[in-house]
Order: C-alpha cells, then structure tokens, then sequence
C-alpha cells in the first residue's frame, strides 16, 4: 500500500482501543460553522419517483426523538451560492482480481458516470485494489481519465474498506453535500479497517453512498453473493443512499439518471441542535414529512463535537 495510504489511514484508524477494550476508534467530527448541522435528504412516492415540490413547514426533524427548529430548507435546485447545497463527488473503481468478470462493465459504467455528472466543486476517482490510487478529475484531463479507466486491469486482493476510508479522509470539513459512488462487487479480503470501523466513519460524516453492485462474477443465490450485497445494503442504508445492481449494460443508463435526479431533487436541512452538549455522543436523525405515501431517506445521525481536551 503506498505511503498516501499508509499515512490517511494512520490518522483515522489511531489511536484505537487496545484490545479487549470497548468502542471503536473516533471518527473525524464533521460540523458546519460553529452550532448548524446539516442534513441532506432525498423524498420519494410509492413508485419511487423524486418529489421536489415539499414547502419548508412539511419537513419535521428529529434528533433522538426531539423536534429541531429548522433554519434552513432549500432544494438542491435552487438559485443561489448557498453553500450547503455545493456539490463534491466521488467515484471508487474496484479493480481487483475478483472483479474479472464484470471489469468491462465496471469500465463502462465508470466512464457513464463521468459523462453524465452534474456540476460539482470537487471530484476524486479513486481505483484500488490491493494498492489505492487517487486521482482529482476536471475537465483538462478528462481523456486521460478516460484512457486510464478503459487500460485497467484486474488483478490483486481487494481494499474496500480502506478505499472508503482513504475519500472519506480527503473529504474537507466545508459544507455541501457529499456523493460517493462505489463500482465494486462488495468483497473485501486485505483493508486494515475493518467493516465495523468503515460504518463508523461513514455515520461520522455527511458522505451520502451509492453502491453500484456489479455482482455477475459470483454464482447467482451463493452465500458471497448474499453477503456482499448486505454490506452494500449498510453502505447504502447508514449514509442515506441506495444500492443499485445493473445485470446488463444496458442497465447503466438508467441508473445514472436515477442518481442524477435524486441529486437534483434533493433538500438540505439545517439546524442548531437543541442539545448544546460537547459529548461525542452518536445522536440519531430521523427526518418525517407532513405528506402521505412519501419515503425519506437521509444519513443515520451525527458524531456531535467533544469538549476540548477529549
């Protein structure tokens, strides 16, 4: 593993408890100014379309069963420079050995993407396998970006979890919204973060996943095809996002324009937590709707700040 990596994973993964002990290392805290803490949340019918017309009196937000008085609601549409609504995006491109067999789907897939997003402030493409390399894309090298994705090769153990750790390292403390697309079969055999440690890192940022399962290279109804597709359920489910598993090229079209839309349709919610408390406590969110048949999805909950010293 290259020393970037050694050294991202060094900050988050230290210190940890020694062993025996309970917990989990302390993930990085990110907050927004000093007090508002931000949360963006995608709105869906019964069929699943994206519904984009909520006024701000019909969102309620609960932080550990306790009504928040809201401060901002603003649709990701909207004009305007308000920076919670800034765009930074993030591709993760599984290239190890077990990816043989869909790796030319997963190329195809990769390119779609970049093809397709949105305007965004910042974007990392990051291609791991038993090594991880980081790369930040713009628009000047775009054809060599391109290139590069088609040249891969698959080969080597797998790092997921480390690769999700290393972006989430990279992400700045800064407002926006955080979208984190994953090209990968969900198998991870060498990362030194562990699954559990990965979880908390994701509750401990805004970072929202959207897992493309690309699983053709295992047999269909096995037990790692049952497995991996759980942990990209957790991926997907703790940070707000959702799985999507394209049998086909044909498939990808669609499923970029699904995520291209949640993204347009999304709202972002800010508030100053009722609970002043410096404690480092995980503080759950559950965000409701004052409209029938709707289904909201947003990130588990927050790590709030610890008081100086802790």
């Amino acid at each position: 593993m290259n020393r970037v990596v050694l050294a991202a994973l060094a900050v988050l993964l230290a210190p940890g408890p020694a062993p025996g002990q309970a917990g989990t290392p302390r993930g990085p805290v990110f907050r927004v100014g000093v007090d508002t803490v931000h949360v963006t949340v995608t709105v869906q019918d019964k069929d699943g379309r994206c519904v984009p017309d909520l006024r701000p009196d019909e969102f309620v937000v609960l932080e550990d069963g306790r009504p928040q008085p809201l401060e901002l609601v603003a649709r990701a549409v909207e004009p305007g420079n308000d920076e919670a609504l800034v765009l930074d995006l993030g591709l993760l491109l599984d290239t190890s050995e077990s990816m043989m067999k869909e790796m030319k789907l997963s190329q195809e897939a990769a390119v779609r993407f970049l093809e397709n997003i949105p305007r965004a402030r910042e974007l990392f493409t990051i291609f791991f396998d038993e090594d991880i390399r980081i790369s930040r894309y713009d628009s000047e090298n775009q054809q060599g970006l391109f290139e590069r994705i088609h040249d891969t090769k698959s080969a080597g153990n797998t790092a997921l979890y480390d690769a999700i750790a290393v972006y989430i390292s990279r992400i700045e403390e800064s407002p926006g919204r955080k979208v984190l697309v994953v090209l990968t079969d969900g198998e991870d055999s060498i990362s030194r973060t562990s699954l559990s440690e990965v979880i908390r890192l994701i509750r401990s940022s805004p970072v929202t996943i959207y897992p493309i399962a690309l699983l053709g290279g295992f047999p269909s109804g096995s037990a790692r095809t049952v497995q991996a597709r759980a942990v990209l359920q957790q991926l997907a489910e703790t940070s707000g996002g959702q799985v999507f598993s394209p049998g086909a090229s044909r498939d990808l079209a669609a499923i970029f324009q699904k995520i291209l839309d949640e993204l347009k349709a999304q709202y972002v919610l800010g508030y100053v937590p009722a609970n002043a408390l410096r404690d480092g406590r995980f503080r759950k969110l559950k965000v409701q709707v004052k409209r029938d048949g709707l289904r909201v999805r947003h990130r588990a909950g927050y790590f709030a700040s610890a008081a100086a010293g802790e």
